[in-house]
C-alpha cells in the first residue's frame, strides 16, 4: 500500500457516520486533523458512495485522493461491501490480514472485519465497530495485554467484551439502547422523549430491576405507565425512570453472567459516549465494581492506528 501524507478513518454505524481526517507522521502513526458527520447506514438516502464522499469533499478537494478505512455497520450485510466475520479469540493481526478493499472514485478504500463469537450457551454473538474501540483500549496501556479485563461499550447494541492476555475472547451483547429508542418512540410508556434528564428517576429505575429477585423485567416495564398514571412519575421523569430499568438490567445480566466474575475483575473500562459512560458507571459502582471510563473517540482512532500500521506492515514486508 502506497503511503500518502492523509488517511481518513470513518466508524460508520447504524446511526451515525463519523469521519476522520488523520495525518501520516513519519512513524506511520495518525493525528487527528479534523472530523465531520453524516448519516448512519440505516439513515442514508442516496448511496453510500455519495453520502461518504458529501461528507469528506473539503478533505478531497485539498488533499485529494486520500485513502479511506472504514469499520462498523458498513461492512456488514444492509451496508457497502460485506466483511467477514472473524471467530473470537481474535488478535490485532488477526483483523488486519482479513480486511476487505477495493477502488471507489480513484481512491483505495478498507473495510475491516467484524468479529464473531460462539458462547458457551451455544448461541453466537457479533460485533461491528466495537471491536476497533477495544484495539485502541489495548494499546492504550501494556498492562491491558496483561491477564483478564472486562470492556462495556454501551450504545444502540451494548458490548460486555472479555479481554485475556491481549486478545478478544468472546462478548455479548444487549439491545439496550435500540429497546430505549423503541420504547420512547413507539410505545404508550413514554409521551415526553425529549425530556431533561432526572437522576433520582433514574436511580429509582435502575434499583427496580437490579433489586429484583425473579424474572419481573417485562412487569417492571409497565411501571413506567404505571407510575405516570398515579402520580409518582411525571411525564418527563419517566424518561429517565425507563432509561435506568434498561440499564439496571444490562447491568445485572453482566453481573450474572458465567463468562466472568466482575468480583474479581478489579474494575470494568467503559468506553462510550459521555452521558450513556457515566450512567452505566454510577449503577456499577453503586454494586461495589469499579469503573474506568475511556473518551471513544481517543479509542476509536487508537485502534484504527494500530490497524493502520498492521496493513503498512503487511503490505510492505521486511526484506
Amino acid at each position: 500500500m502506497q503511503i500518502h501524507e492523509y488517511v481518513v478513518a470513518v466508524d460508520w454505524g447504524t446511526s451515525h457516520l463519523r469521519a476522520f481526517l488523520c495525518k501520516v507522521n513519519s512513524d506511520k502513526t495518525l493525528t487527528l486533523t479534523d472530523n465531520a458527520n453524516s448519516l448512519g447506514v440505516n439513515k442514508v438516502i442516496t448511496s453510500f458512495e455519495q453520502t461518504l464522499f458529501d461528507c469528506i469533499a473539503p478533505w478531497v478537494v485539498q488533499y485529494g485522493k486520500v485513502p479511506i478505512f472504514m469499520m462498523g455497520q458498513i461492512g456488514s450485510s444492509i451496508g457497502w461491501k460485506e466483511t467477514s466475520y472473524l471467530p473470537c479469540p481474535t488478535e490485532l493481526g488477526d483483523i488486519a490480514s482479513h480486511c476487505v478493499n477495493f477502488s471507489c472514485s480513484d481512491h483505495e478504500i478498507t473495510i475491516i472485519p467484524g468479529l464473531s463469537c460462539h458462547l458457551s450457551n451455544n448461541n453466537y454473538d457479533v460485533m461491528r465497530g466495537e471491536e476497533l474501540q477495544v484495539l485502541g483500549w489495548l494499546q492504550q496501556n501494556p498492562q491491558h495485554f496483561i491477564g483478564t479485563h472486562l470492556i462495556c461499550l454501551p450504545g444502540t447494541h451494548t458490548k460486555w467484551v472479555l479481554i485475556k492476555a491481549g486478545m478478544i475472547v468472546l462478548f455479548k451483547t444487549a439491545m439496550t439502547g435500540e429497546l430505549y429508542d423503541l420504547l420512547t418512540n413507539h410505545s404508550i410508556l413514554i409521551k415526553k422523549s425529549d425530556a431533561i434528564f432526572d437522576q433520582p428517576s433514574f436511580q429509582k429505575g435502575a434499583d427496580f430491576t437490579l433489586k429484583s429477585e425473579r424474572g419481573s423485567f417485562i412487569h417492571g416495564l409497565f411501571s413506567v405507565r404505571s407510575k405516570q398514571l398515579f402520580g409518582e412519575l411525571s411525564n418527563s421523569q419517566a424518561y429517565s425512570y425507563l432509561s435506568g430499568l434498561l440499564i439496571g438490567s444490562d447491568v445485572r445480566a453482566a453481573m450474572n453472567a458465567e463468562e466472568w466474575q466482575l468480583s474479581q475483575l478489579g474494575e470494568v473500562s467503559i468506553i462510550g459516549a459521555t452521558h450513556l459512560s457515566q450512567q452505566f458507571s454510577q449503577v456499577l459502582q453503586i454494586h461495589g465494581i469499579k469503573t474506568n471510563i475511556c473518551k471513544v473517540t481517543e479509542m476509536t482512532l487508537l485502534g484504527f492506528n494500530a490497524v493502520y500500521q498492521q496493513i503498512i506492515a503487511l503490505s510492505c514486508p521486511k526484506k
